[in-house]
């Protein structure tokens, strides 16, 4: 026996009880209308969620930048702090971040949620973070209100951009079927 051994038994079998009552299936059964232009399944995704969160995230910006670059008065590139990026658009004044889903609760992504709501608002802007999935973590939307940010989810996120640029996004990224399918290598 090793020094501590029973309490190191015990972490042992506390995480092994955690990770067997961790339930997948509902995690990441649901699709979202990104995933669909592309054909992408639950499925493939769960073979590598962190390369297709970072992908369908960095898509989603692209697609909300250019229609408010298209379509909003007042639109301007993101603000930089040195080399940060606190936003990805601003719309008048309104500091617009993209994220297809929050999913990292570290505290150093809570801190930065934090930090850039409040330097953004301290620069005269309205944090806004548009999020196109509901299954985001609640310590990290609970960091991001305590932040000043503004925080749209799934249907709200198509909501907003409605009402800000008058355009039936959703409508218009479903009329696109999967017109985008991904095929596989």
């Amino acid at each position: 026996m090793i020094p501590g051994e029973e309490a190191l038994r015990q972490h042992l079998a506390s995480c092994r009880d955690s990770f067997t009552s961790k339930d997948y299936r509902g995690e990441n059964a649901d699709h979202d209308v990104i995933m669909d232009i592309f054909g992408i399944s639950p499925e493939l995704k769960r073979e590598n969620r962190q390369y297709w969160g970072r992908e369908l995230g960095m898509c989603w910006q692209l697609l909300i930048t250019a229609l408010f670059r298209a379509t909003v008065k007042g639109f301007a590139p993101g603000y930089r702090d040195g080399a940060d990026e606190l936003c990805d658009l601003i719309a008048g004044t309104e500091a617009i971040d993209t994220k297809y889903r929050i999913g990292s609760g570290d505290s150093g992504t809570l801190k930065k949620f934090k930090a850039y709501g409040k330097a953004l608002k301290a620069s005269g802007l309205t944090p806004v973070f548009l999020i196109v999935r509901n299954d985001n973590l609640s310590a990290v939307m609970t960091a991001c209100r305590v932040g000043g940010w503004t925080v749209y989810t799934g249907q709200q996120s198509f909501d907003y951009i409605q009402s800000r640029t008058g355009v039936n996004f959703l409508a218009w990224l479903r009329s696109l079927g999967n017109d985008y399918k991904v095929t596989r290598r």
